[in-house]
């Protein structure tokens, strides 16, 4: 980067806009005036607030892989900033097959996390049974489970340290409502952004990382991006008698989709709902009878000890839903050049915050990526067949 002292903007506070942040100012500490603008300073809506937090390398393609693994890196280095050994539970995740089609997907993809360094190990139905006995294994057919560097993590904590820390580095951080990005359309290339209350900023870059209303504000820079905003119902669960070291449990990924892992003295449970509509980014209303149509059956069908069951809490969110392929929307915007991109996560963006702010830090920084190279994910594929991620909970 040559020549005086570049504007960076990022739109969008949460976990992805703020490791962008981070990594500019203190990882690459890149001679650049930086500001974060986030409509909700107080996070009310965040769906890094709202988010379970789980960070796994079980995904389907090279690029998850290897941006989770940049994250557990990250974690571990990152722990004393952010309440030490408690920001990251390494509790492993299970995958769980019920059929042949199952089982090979996850022979398919343990193969492919193994050659990435994951210790993915796959679990016969009597091994499954061994290992995690409160669990029904008589429809199963095979079981995937990462056990090393796979659980999740505080990730209010570490977006509280990555705020301070680039606040203490001199980032602007700014309260405001981004509605536009403003492009200089005959020179093809980013302007700036317009707020509610009528503001103009002026930047060299943009990175738009504003999760469910990232496609609204590509849009007004005449970008289409296929993702929708997807509501999640996330319930507190209690039962009468839990496994036997129930706080030592993976995260458990039923054959149904259905997943649920230790919180506390009890569980958190969840399970996409089928119809699955796109909803309103202001809706964050919990669908209660979810637990009782969905979570709770299939739960006490895998583990008969939740038939004793009861919901003791629950609260929504939303996946940045990419209804292409369901994988993150990266890096530089088609035909705009200084737009970057960080939105379509699907779900992952708050396990991939860590290495998608790096590689856009690195591309702001140089033009190439040197960590994990993301350009699969480049906007330029969406005019494709899509390659879609299978593991998406």
């Amino acid at each position: 980067m040559a020549g005086g002292r570049p504007h960076i903007l990022v739109v969008g506070g949460g976990i992805v806009g703020a490791s962008v942040a981070w990594h500019l100012a203190r990882d690459l500490a890149i001679p650049a005036r930086i500001t974060v603008v986030e409509r909700d300073p107080a996070y009310r809506a965040s769906s890094t607030h709202r988010s379970a937090a789980g960070i796994r390398q079980q995904f389907t393609n090279t690029v998850n892989i290897r941006l989770s693994r940049y994250g557990i890196a990250f974690l571990r280095r990152f722990r004393g900033r952010t309440g030490g050994a408690t920001a990251f539970r390494e509790n492993g995740y299970l995958i769980l097959a019920g059929d042949e089609v199952q089982a090979a997907a996850l022979r398919e993809a343990g193969a492919l996390q193994r050659a990435e360094g994951a210790a993915t190990e796959l679990l016969s139905p009597a091994e499954i049974a061994a290992r995690f006995p409160h669990l029904a294994t008589g429809d199963l057919t095979l079981g995937s489970l990462g056990m090393r560097d796979e659980g999740w993590f505080d990730p209010v904590a570490v977006l509280g340290a990555m705020r301070d820390d680039t606040r203490a580095a001199g980032v602007d951080w700014r309260r405001g409502d981004v509605v536009a990005v403003r492009s200089l359309q005959d020179q093809g290339r980013v302007e700036g952004v317009a707020l509610a209350d009528g503001t103009m900023i002026d930047a060299d870059w943009v990175v738009l990382a504003a999760g469910v209303r990232a496609a609204s504000l590509a849009a007004t820079a005449g970008l289409i991006l296929p993702v929708e905003p997807r509501k999640r119902t996330v319930f507190c669960v209690t039962c009468a008698a839990p496994p036997t070291g129930h706080d030592r449990l993976p995260l458990m990924i039923d054959p149904s989709g259905l997943w649920c892992r230790p919180e506390g003295a009890g569980f958190i449970a969840g399970r996409a709902p089928e119809p699955d509509p796109p909803v309103a980014p202001e809706d964050l209303e919990p669908r209660s009878t979810e637990f009782e149509d969905i979570v709770w059956p299939a739960l006490a069908a895998r583990a008969p000890c939740f038939e004793a069951a009861r919901m003791s809490g629950l609260w929504a969110g939303h996946y940045a839903w990419n209804t292409h392929d369901q994988n993150a929307i990266l890096g530089p915007a088609p035909g705009l050049d200084g737009l970057l991109l960080a939105c379509g996560f699907s779900g992952h963006g708050v396990q991939h915050a860590p290495g998608v702010g790096r590689a856009l830090a690195e591309w702001i920084a140089d033009g190439r990526y040197r960590t994990v190279d993301i350009a699969p994910l480049h906007a330029d594929r969406l005019s494709a067949a899509p390659t879609v991620e299978a593991n998406i909970y």
